[in-house]
């Protein structure tokens, strides 16, 4: 079973020349070394480049514990590089483990023919440390879990058995090897509990993680359902006897934000063109991970399928925000009453928006009419799209709002664009 993680190859390969450090992000244990030392390699293979030519160090292993040293580390690279006008890639993964990584790494900016490409865990690797601790010398590539259509080329098989698997045990690459729900459920159990939730405790030096732990819970209990703060302190007064503020709280969730296991979806109000209120919506990188944290005791296909969309746009380069449409509107006794109704995402990129609606099922024309509701009151001429669990095919109704089917927009990269 291969991954070929093209996508991420091709982003690789286009970042190649800028000048910059490239630096790889993401969730622990999505595929980042594999990405570097194998994908990215062989590729640098393929196309001409020597062996000599490629510097590919694996920090973490006791073999290369005398390069945690800067200088030694920095002596290393300097004796590895062939100067015969030839381009040298320098590989490096878990480089957080270097004392001073960054000043070794801006030290190789400076070399004209070196090209450096760098990966780590997320204790000392986060997103928003990159252009501040680079100074605006790195240039950030963000990896996600599998894909649908990645996990689906590599496991193959009945496509609606496939995303039944995907929705419950999510795209980390090792869980596609394993061949029982035991296995895979087990090896999501142990990664949530013995990296996500120790990482965070360790790198924030929490004293108690209980309360980091009913964040956990609590967030992906709420997966796609609004949520703020004050509904977050309702619940561990009546659910725990734990003690915890609002600071707290937000702390924990700018934790969880930062090791990207969960993102947050804004609202948006479409007719008054901003972001309202402090309800936000909640999504994990990986929906096993969120199944795992439940103990796969809530895997509701609904919720699933509008978390795995969300990720699938945000990995095709969209900014997502939840949209609130506010109308008044008449009741069965013909009084006016005042609704917000929502808009599962507002993609926007570049000058590209879309209103989007998640629908598992559409059985019959009342749920037809019921997703379209918020769409027809929206009084713009950009495209509006439903995407539908029980559907087949692409096709615009009579209203001029777009059905796709589930499969045929995650197959294909391309189908929002035409």
């Amino acid at each position: 079973m291969i991954f070929e993680r093209n996508l991420y190859l091709q982003k690789l390969i286009a970042a190649d020349g800028n000048g910059m450090i490239k630096i790889i992000t993401g969730i622990r244990r999505c595929g980042k070394s594999y990405l570097l030392f194998t994908i990215f390699r062989d590729y640098l293979l393929a196309h001409g480049v020597a062996e000599d030519h490629i510097i590919g160090l694996a920090l973490d292993d006791r073999e290369n514990i005398n390069l945690l040293n800067p200088d030694e580390l920095l002596k290393y690279i300097n004796n590895h590089i062939i100067n015969d006008g030839k381009k040298t890639y320098v590989i490096l993964d878990e480089v957080q483990l270097v004392n001073e990584f960054v000043s070794v790494l801006l030290s190789l900016t400076h070399k004209t023919n070196v090209e450096t490409y760098v990966s780590g865990s997320n204790s000392k690797f986060l997103s928003k440390d990159v252009v501040t601790e680079f100074r605006g010398r790195g240039w950030e590539i963000h990896v996600r879990p599998l894909s649908f259509a990645e996990y689906y080329a590599g496991v193959g098989g009945d496509k609606y058995e496939a995303i039944q698997d995907y929705y419950t045990y999510g795209g980390l690459p090792r869980v596609a090897f394993l061949s029982t729900s035991e296995e895979k459920i087990a090896y999501l159990t142990d990664v949530y509990k013995t990296i996500y939730f120790r990482d965070i405790v360790e790198r924030n030096s929490l004293q108690n993680g209980d309360g980091l732990e009913q964040i956990f819970q609590v967030l992906a209990s709420a997966m796609g359902s609004s949520i703020n703060t004050n509904k977050i302190v309702n619940t561990f007064k009546s659910t725990t006897s734990i003690k915890i503020s609002p600071h707290t709280i937000n702390k924990y969730i700018d934790f969880l934000k930062d090791a990207f296991i969960v993102s947050e979806a804004l609202r948006y109000d479409v007719k008054g063109r901003k972001y309202i209120g402090a309800d936000s919506k909640f999504y994990f990188e990986d929906p096993g991970i969120r199944n795992a944290i439940l103990g796969f005791r809530q895997v509701e296909y609904t919720h699933m399928m509008e978390n795995v969309l969300y990720n699938e746009l945000c990995s095709r380069g969209y900014s997502v925000d939840v949209g609130i449409v506010e109308v008044w509107e008449k009741d069965d006794e013909g009084k006016t009453q005042h609704k917000k109704l929502e808009v599962d995402y507002i993609v926007n990129r570049g000058s590209q928006r879309i209103y989007i609606q998640s629908a598992y099922m559409l059985p019959d024309q009342h749920k037809v009419m019921q997703e379209q509701h918020p769409l027809l009151n929206i009084n713009d001429n950009f495209r509006k799209v439903i995407i539908c669990g029980d559907y087949k095919g692409k096709f615009y109704n009579e209203a001029g709002i777009c059905r796709i089917g589930i499969f045929d927009f995650l197959m294909d990269i391309e189908c929002l664009n035409d």
